[in-house]
């Protein structure tokens, strides 16, 4: 059973088309990844399931219910976490998680035993008489998540949660993702960290506000047919000038200190001494490697109108 069902849905923002004719399904239970750059559409998308921004065209449905016509019911069923910290800055922790669940109409009798599971993940307790504003980053994001889950959502919609946050913060938030999966509930969660799509069951890889493709993070690398290779040279750019002058590349991108080359056949020896030559020097070392989300996805969006 699917959990949200987007069909043929567009948004517009006057003469721009942020969102246009995407279909999608995210299984009920399932941890589902929206993964693309700044300025995708990721934010419209997620607005619109949690109703709200109404369709342009099309429909989506969250647990069978429309989210034209049965908006109370679907914000009962749904926790929304957006991507900018949103909470009351100048509440304490334990005031804020009061506040939402008084707010969902949590009872009186039930909140004690939510608030018990939400610090048992969250490891808030010793900070719930802190002002929210004064948390940390990683902390702010586990207080913006135990608030969208005081009234257990049957599903989770989360905007670029780890945004910003440090790594070993993101590890804990990813690591409480899987508890509330494994838990039942669908978590729909977007991101701009490409490795993150590793942690997701299935990832869309949605730029310029279509999806491109969707599939489980194993297919998606399968899916790259070029030999890859990591590439160490002494400067980038006069290199990659030289790369562009052979047919045998497919595509050249920079990760970090290093360039990530890809061939359309695989170079023998004997093509690697060409290039050493023709690199005057500047290349120091290469070798193959299996490629990532973010090789797959940087080639899609390179080549996407071939």
């Amino acid at each position: 059973m699917n959990a949200i069902e987007i069909k043929d849905f567009v948004k517009k923002y006057g003469a721009i088309e942020a969102v246009k004719g995407i279909n999608l399904n995210v299984a009920e239970g399932s941890l589902f990844g929206l993964i693309g750059p700044d300025g995708a559409g990721k934010t419209t998308l997620m607005r619109a399931i949690c109703t709200l921004l109404l369709p342009d065209e099309g429909s989506i449905t969250v647990n069978g219910f429309d989210t034209k016509k049965d908006l109370l019911k679907i914000r009962a069923i749904l926790g929304y976490m957006p991507q900018r910290f949103s909470l009351y800055q100048d509440l304490t922790v334990i005031q804020n998680l009061r506040f939402f669940a008084d707010l969902f109409q949590v009872p009186l009798e039930d909140q004690e035993t939510r608030l018990a599971d939400l610090y048992q993940f969250s490891r808030l307790e010793p900070f719930k008489n802190r002002l929210a504003g004064a948390l940390s980053g990683g902390m702010k994001q586990k207080l913006a998540l135990s608030c969208a889950l005081i009234h257990t959502p049957e599903i989770l919609i989360l905007d670029e949660p780890t945004f910003g946050v440090d790594p070993v913060s993101r590890h804990e938030f990813w690591q409480i993702l899987y508890s509330i999966r494994d838990q039942g509930t669908t978590i729909f969660v977007s991101t701009a960290y490409m490795d993150e799509a590793n942690l997701c069951d299935r990832v869309a890889l949605f730029f310029d506000g279509k999806i491109r493709i969707i599939d489980t993070p194993e297919n998606l690398k399968s899916r790259y047919n070029y030999p890859l290779y990591q590439i160490n040279v002494k400067q980038q750019n006069p290199m990659i000038e030289k790369f562009n002058l052979s047919k045998d590349v497919h595509s050249i991108q920079k990760f970090g200190d290093s360039l990530h080359v890809s061939f359309i056949k695989q170079p023998d020896q004997r093509r690697w001494d060409e290039f050493s030559q023709l690199s005057e020097g500047n290349l120091i070392s290469w070798k193959k490697i299996d490629p990532s989300i973010e090789d797959v996805f940087l080639d899609m969006m390179e080549h996407v109108n071939e």
